[in-house]
């Protein structure tokens, strides 16, 4: 049996609820597919459920209209009746509220328990929380009728530049009486000016039985030397001792070789050499023929003093040899001491070619000696010196020995240095990045004072060098390269002695772990 019936919404729409019932398989995918009240299509679980005994014989009847729709009509007073009838309904089936819920509150803490508990409990500090604070002391603590102190006293002090060891003792601690007897000690195994600057000291104080008197001295010891550690403790009968421990040195010189390429800095770093030695090698060979000139092919041979200590420690040294092989250029160079200077010495005795002054730095020459145009002032003025164009830090040496003058700032000249040299002459070495002299400093031909740079009236990085006699300017390049040694007799003997000894090192001996340098 099939029954359809048509609904008709209180809005007036014509319903479409063609719905089936009793024995009709396909009611609920009818029911799914029709329009709703509102117009609108439905969709999954929007579908109507089947009419109940009210609706079957009241269709027009809605017990439960919208209180926000039609407000005044008839049907908007019959639903309000309805949501009246379930309050009151309500209200009548509730139990009352003459019978309270009773629970459990626990008792407030007071006095003790109230103290123990707030401190150890979590609150805002605004509410009287001590979280984070220590518990109030109980009868069971007893008051200390006097601090006590730790039996001993680790202190790692450190010898500053310059400092005096006795300075050091003193800041940690140590009494005088100690610190003297510790000083003589030192002195008696070497000379205290020996000690380098930086050196840490490891100290330890014992137990005092008064505290207005100082910590004694318990044990003391520091790397004196490179391969000298000492060692001062206190022994049974309260004096003080001091133990020299050597420590085992190799010397092998470092040698390394490898080709020039396209820059012999970088090659040789890459192959381990130090820094300062292949800046050594550089000015050294330089001065026999510039490097530019090296064709193609060329070898470096450089072998350095080093020493390796047993405990790991590297310490370079100073260049002993520099070679160039595999090329139409080849030479040997040898440095050896000659009346109480160290000197550059080729294979045949041949010394270094001196004059009154040599070239401050390695470049090239931009702008020479004489009248010109100021690249920034733009009118023609006297150039009093010579430019010579080189990269920004590229190092400066002094021309020839002599006393520094003059170190710092100067107007156009940017950072000057201005050294005075035996008889008449005197130099000067202008738009310096850095300064590595003080005024009143002696110093020799080819130490390092300074960095070309580009401070002052300057276009860009390079040095500006003056030449002066009698304090007048001259050109630089008026001064010639005329004195030149010649080994010969015992010398000569001493220089083929050295030379084979050299030679003799293996290719990689003294190698490093690693290419970083040591002091």
């Amino acid at each position: 049996m099939t029954l359809s019936t048509s609904f008709h919404s209180d809005h007036g729409h014509a319903g479409g609820y063609g719905t089936t019932i009793d024995n009709d398989p396909l009611w609920g995918q009818r029911a799914l597919f029709t329009r709703n009240d509102y117009g609108l299509e439905g969709g999954g679980g929007s579908a109507k459920a089947r009419p109940g005994l009210i609706q079957r014989h009241f269709p027009d009847l809605d017990l439960t209209p919208d209180l926000g729709s039609r407000i005044g009509t008839l049907t908007w007073y019959r639903g309000a009746a309805t949501c009246i009838g379930l309050c009151a309904l309500t209200f009548l089936m509730s139990p009352g509220f003459e019978n309270p819920i009773y629970g459990f509150a626990p008792a407030a803490l007071k006095g003790k328990d109230y103290e123990a508990t707030r401190a150890q409990s979590i609150a805002p500090l605004a509410k009287g929380a001590t979280t984070g604070y220590h518990m109030a002391a109980t009868k069971l603590v007893a008051p200390l009728a006097d601090t006590p102190e730790r039996p001993q006293i680790e202190i790692n002090a450190k010898l500053a530049q310059g400092g005096s060891l006795m300075s050091v003792l003193k800041r940690s601690g140590v009494g005088g009486g100690d610190a003297d007897a510790t000083v003589a000690l030192i002195g008696k195994a070497l000379a205290l000016g020996d000690i380098e600057g930086g050196v840490p000291v490891d100290i330890t104080l014992g137990r005092r039985s008064d505290k207005t008197q100082p910590r004694p001295l318990q044990a003391l010891a520091f790397r004196a030397r490179f391969d000298l550690n000492l060692q001062i403790t206190r022994g049974a009968n309260g004096e003080l001792s001091l133990k020299e421990m050597p420590i085992r040195i190799d010397n092998t010189p470092l040698r390394v070789q490898g080709e020039f390429g396209q820059s012999l800095y970088r090659a040789a770093r890459a192959a381990g050499a130090p820094a300062k030695a292949v800046e050594s090698f550089i000015r050294s060979v330089g001065t026999r023929m510039p490097i530019s000139r090296m064709g193609a092919g060329c070898r470096f041979d450089i072998i350095v003093e080093q020493a390796r200590a047993e405990t790991g420690e590297v310490r370079m040294g100073e260049l002993m040899y520099a070679g160039i092989t595999g090329c139409s250029n080849k030479m040997q160079l040898v440095r050896m001491t000659i009346d109480g200077r160290d000197e550059w010495v080729d294979s045949s005795g041949r010394g270094e070619r001196r004059g009154s002054m040599a070239m401050p730095t390695p470049g090239r020459i931009s702008s020479g000696f004489g009248m010109r145009r100021h690249p920034i002032l733009g009118y023609v003025r006297m150039h009093k010196g010579m430019d010579i164009a080189a990269p920004w830090g590229t190092p400066v040496y002094a021309a020839s020995d002599g006393v520094v003058q003059f170190a710092g700032r100067a107007s156009g000249y940017g950072n000057l240095i201005r050294i005075a040299h035996a008889g008449p002459y005197g130099t000067g070495y202008g738009h310096l990045s850095r300064i590595t002299v003080r005024p009143g400093q002696r110093v020799r031909r080819g130490q390092l004072i300074g960095a070309v740079g580009n401070v002052g009236l300057s276009t860009g990085p390079h040095l500006h060098y003056e030449l002066y006699r009698n304090g007048i300017p001259i050109n630089p390049r008026s001064v010639a390269f005329s004195v030149e040694r010649q080994l010969d007799g015992g010398a000569m003997a001493a220089l083929r002695s050295r030379l084979g000894r050299l030679m003799a090192v293996p290719v990689g001996a003294g190698a490093r772990p690693h290419e970083d340098d040591e002091d």
